[in-house]
């Protein structure tokens, strides 16, 4: 019989007072060093001035290095140890800080801090050689930081786990839990399902047309547009610093400081449209996280995969909803009243949901975008693996574009170049735009199936009905709770790929008038 009594538990924690009251030193200290870094990371790229890039590098690895030296400290360890084997006196918060702190310092402590400083300061070097090598499609100037950032993140992940593949490493960094044995089934499912449904698509009599949308747009004018949807999708203005950037991201140090950086292009006015609802899904799950959570290794999205979820379901199943194209149909008018004061709600529907095979993966369509995704996961294996190198990459881009979409990659800047998640080291990042989506299918089904109007909430531009329950069920929780735990909770069902596919096949099926 075990024994529960106080002075037994005090034997194996000499002091439990003491050791939470270190490990909100700990976290005090970490959350001060992360918000200086994060902050630096997040306005950097949109701020800085172009000389500027090296003193950033440098002043990101030092405060890495330091974070990192303190998380890793031998004492810090015992102290995680101690609190673990007690956790039913030190509470439900600081048992998941010490899971979380766990799982974030053994991703760290094998790996040579020189490494890992090294790795940062040549990141930063990257994305700053990435982002001249866009403007003038210039591959060959970034082809040799892209084998540096393969050949750095192999050794870490080898440092890691030396037994374990490193593409699957990174996976698993993205995704806890996940790694090739899963993704690969999940792509063959959905590359079963898009394939011949585009297929259908583009034999179709029916076709839906985007020229309702075409023209030129005021530049000016798309940024009060910006501002508009953040207010009608909620997201908390006074919470956010909103700028403009190459690639658009969300990013920011804290619940109370999350930013938007993004781009309007004065001829696609819907890149601005879906942009914005994409990052402000990013951003609210920032700024609703429990506030019990601010200073702590809790606050932020549990991992890479929901928080494309949540990105991609404001972008598409609200965005792109036959419903909300009324509320946003008013809202184009409102801003370009002579170009788009005539246009519908449906026309809008028809011309945001067109099944166009293209080349730029952020501007995609909801069916034709695994594809695009599926293209850079067999080409970030093939990196890792050694079976490619830099120097390949545009073929390969090329062949599969070619094989998967049938579309010629006419320059590097549409091509490989075009995103920036490589020229941050961010390997195995993009897989989790294609779970997200397929997360945000099946959390639709399950607030339908709770008794929430979705059709209705979008129709009338009153979104916080869906919100609340993304709030209750995922954003409350930060990083306290794994993405497999959220699932079940919210939905009672572990996660089914099937919700996913069902939705692209009725959703395009009726689009284009297919028998089904």
């Amino acid at each position: 019989m075990t024994d529960n009594t106080p002075s037994a538990i005090n034997a194996a924690l000499p002091n439990p007072k003491q050791d939470m009251a270190d490990l909100d030193r700990l976290e005090h200290r970490r959350f001060a060093l992360r918000y200086a870094l994060d902050e630096i990371a997040t306005l950097g790229p949109s701020i800085d001035p172009p000389k500027a890039t090296e003193e950033r590098a440098e002043a990101s690895a030092v405060l890495d290095e330091e974070a990192t030296r303190i998380l890793c400290a031998p004492e810090v360890g015992a102290l995680l140890n101690r609190l673990e084997s007690n956790s039913g006196i030190i509470g439900e918060t600081r048992a998941a800080q010490v899971k979380i702190l766990k799982r974030d310092r053994s991703s760290l402590v094998d790996v040579p801090a020189d490494e890992r400083a090294a790795f940062c300061r040549l990141a930063v070097e990257a994305n700053d050689v990435w982002r001249r090598a866009k403007a003038a499609n210039d591959w060959a100037s970034f082809e040799p930081y892209l084998d540096r950032l393969v050949a750095a993140r192999v050794r870490m992940a080898n440092a890691m786990n030396p037994d374990a593949d490193p593409y699957d490493v990174w996976l698993d960094q993205y995704e806890h839990g996940t790694n090739r044995a899963f993704y690969d089934p999940f792509f063959e499912q959905v590359k079963k399902c898009v394939v011949p449904l585009l297929a259908e698509c583009m034999a179709a009599p029916r076709k839906p047309s985007h020229r309702v949308v075409d023209g030129t747009f005021d530049e000016r004018r798309q940024w009060d547009l910006a501002r508009d949807l953040m207010h009608l999708e909620g997201v908390d203005t006074d919470a956010l610093w909103l700028g403009s950037t190459e690639h658009p991201y969300t990013g920011g140090p804290s619940i109370g400081f999350v930013a938007i950086a993004t781009h309007v292009y004065p001829e696609n006015v819907l890149s601005n449209v879906f942009s914005m609802l994409h990052e402000g899904g990013h951003a609210m799950y920032e700024q609703s996280v429990d506030p019990e959570y601010r200073f702590t290794s809790l606050k932020g999205g549990t991992s890479s995969g929901m928080h494309e979820a949540q990105s991609r379901f404001f972008e598409n199943y609200v965005g792109r909803s036959e419903a909300f194209s009324e509320p946003l149909a008013r809202l184009l008018a409102k801003h370009f009243p002579g170009q788009l004061g005539r246009m519908t709600p449906h026309q809008l529907y028809m011309a945001e949901n067109c099944a166009e095979p293209g080349l730029i993966r952020c501007d995609a369509d909801e069916l034709t975008y695994p594809l695009h995704i599926l293209v850079r996961y067999e080409i970030e294996q093939l990196l890792f693996s050694g079976e490619a190198k830099a120097a390949d990459v545009p073929g390969l881009w090329a062949d599969r574009y070619r094989e998967y979409l049938g579309v010629e990659v006419p320059t590097d800047t549409e091509g490989a170049l075009q995103d920036t998640h490589w020229s941050d080291g961010d390997f195995a990042y993009f897989p989790t735009y294609a779970l997200g989506s397929a997360f945000g299918a099946q959390f639709k089904a399950a607030m339908v199936r709770q008794g929430v109007d979705f059709d209705g909430c979008c129709a009338a531009g009153n979104l916080a009905p869906i919100r609340e329950w993304l709030r209750a069920n995922i954003w409350h929780w930060g990083r306290a709770k794994d993405s497999a735990q959220l699932i079940r909770m919210a939905c009672g069902e572990d996660f089914e790929p099937r919700y996913y596919t069902d939705y692209l096949v009725e959703k395009f099926s009726d689009i284009y008038g297919l028998a089904r």
